[in-house]
């Protein structure tokens, strides 16, 4: 059979698939005992994860990194209620989404491997599953997108740490701090998959926790600077940014499927990922309010919303902290292209660790170039959530939905059947068309417009390789 044949062709599947990964568990279990040693049981505790709560931990800390800086400058390009509504409401689209991407993760996997192919040394990616169910052209859309998306989603976060660091010591410039960065963000290649997280992705949503309150309760104690202004909005390039902006916030699904191969039950991620976003809720609307009230619009001119907060012990430590998590989530950007490289080359199945952490090192190598080049804070997420987000995260996984489920015998076979929520086929389609069609109208149209113009405007406001952006001159000079 080939690989665009289960799309045409479906067969008729007996069970469903969380009966299957149970049976897969048992298996799992005899094969490999564990070991009873210390440090067996230490080595599982911080490195073996793969539980719906390292999925949690992982979907939450990776979704809202660096772009919780930018947020209060969003809604100073947008103004309170549009901050708010434009949140939530792509937070909801978010959720719809990565349903999408869940249910084709499940019915590629449910296929293959009652098909007898086995994932022990193989990591599923979002192209593969296009690939075994709708075929070629729907593997090279999603390769060549997850792929640009995943590169450019480490470069900002690689832009984001020399942007941090800068306010604990600004004796070197952005620039050079990139530099530094881009040589610690190396260590990456030795963490094999995202099973792997376990420990890094705890601590990374502690550390995202408590910058996000810092910001919220240094923001109502420090008060409205004199002569505050709240204009936004106050143009329809800054206004369809911010919007772009907070797109890319709840765009995170480039890492779904790895994420949900991860775990021991993947069925259950799309609750996970309901769970993670409500929680960063929490974090990013009351922090982009306070801080919004407190300055203004004089955000509009820094996108780093901790620059604006008086330098203190409790600033410094959310600076080291967000650092630290920025080094994690370069980390989960980047793994998914470990992955597409290693596959590439024909490494990914190899058991020798460090073999493939040495083949992994060309990938860091135009990440740490573009870091450099554009290091334009705050504007390369709403370009990125444009051009990037908008196809990979959206109108792909809902398109392929709809063309993958488009027979009847299809939607009988499914191994997921509609949420009871809106439990017709019918509905299912009307909500997939209607985000489609408001994507490319809003996120694409408009929001790739006022993005691309803002972006153009730093390069001929900065130039490439910005030896400092948005410093003082003192510095940029």
């Amino acid at each position: 059979m080939q690989a665009g044949e289960i799309g045409l062709n479906p067969e008729p599947l007996a069970g469903n698939y969380g009966e299957m990964e149970e049976q897969n568990q048992r298996l799992e279990s005899e094969r490999n005992i564990p070991d009873p040693t210390m440090k067996g049981k230490v080595s599982r505790l911080l490195w073996h994860g793969g539980s719906v709560y390292d999925a949690w931990f992982s979907a939450a800390s990776n979704q809202v990194a660096q772009v919780l800086l930018t947020l209060p400058t969003s809604f100073a390009q947008l103004g309170y209620p549009s901050g708010v509504i434009f949140q939530v409401f792509y937070g909801i689209m978010g959720c719809w989404a990565c349903y999408m991407i869940a249910w084709l993760y499940m019915e590629y996997r449910t296929r293959k491997e009652r098909q007898g192919h086995s994932f022990k040394n193989h990591v599923i990616q979002w192209f593969e599953v296009l690939d075994g169910l709708l075929g070629p052209y729907w593997r090279l859309a999603g390769l060549a997108f997850n792929c640009i998306y995943c590169l450019f989603g480490s470069v900002i976060q690689l832009i984001a740490c020399a942007s941090n660091i800068f306010l604990l010591n600004d004796h070197l410039d952005k620039r050079t701090w990139t530099y530094i960065f881009g040589a610690l963000c190396m260590s990456t290649v030795f963490i094999p998959s995202f099973r792997n997280y376990r420990l890094w992705s705890f601590f990374g949503l502690i550390m995202i926790t408590y910058t996000a309150w810092y910001m919220t309760i240094a923001a109502l104690i420090h008060g409205q600077v004199p002569g505050v202004q709240h204009e936004g909005p106050v143009s329809k390039v800054l206004y369809f940014t911010g919007a772009t902006n907070i797109l890319y916030t709840f765009g995170s699904h480039a890492v779904t499927v790895e994420i949900m191969h991860a775990m021991f039950k993947p069925a259950k991620f799309k609750k996970v990922f309901l769970w993670a976003t409500l929680y960063v809720f929490t974090l990013t609307i009351p922090s982009a309010i306070s801080v919004y009230w407190a300055f203004g619009d004089s955000l509009l001119t820094n996108a780093n919303s901790l620059a604006l907060l008086p330098r203190d012990i409790a600033r410094d430590i959310a600076v080291v902290l967000m650092l630290i998590h920025q080094f994690i989530t370069v980390g989960f950007a980047i793994t998914p292209l470990y992955f597409m490289w290693e596959k590439l080359i024909g490494v990914h199945q190899t058991t020798n660790l460090l073999f493939r952490a040495l083949c992994r090192v060309p990938v860091m190598l135009p990440i740490w170039f573009l870091a450099i080049a554009f290091p334009f804070f705050g504007p390369i997420n709403s370009t990125v959530g444009a051009l990037l987000v908008t196809f990979t995260v959206y109108i792909i996984p809902c398109m392929a939905h709809m063309v993958y489920f488009r027979s009847a015998a299809a939607r009988s076979s499914s191994v997921e059947k509609p949420p009871f929520f809106l439990p017709s086929w019918t509905g299912l389609y009307i909500v997939n068309i209607a985000l489609c069609v408001y994507i490319v109208v809003i996120g694409i149209g408009f929001g790739g417009w006022a993005s691309v113009t803002n972006f153009i405007k730093q390069i001929e406001t900065f130039g490439v390789f910005a030896k400092c952006y948005q410093c003082p001159k003192t510095n940029a000079a």
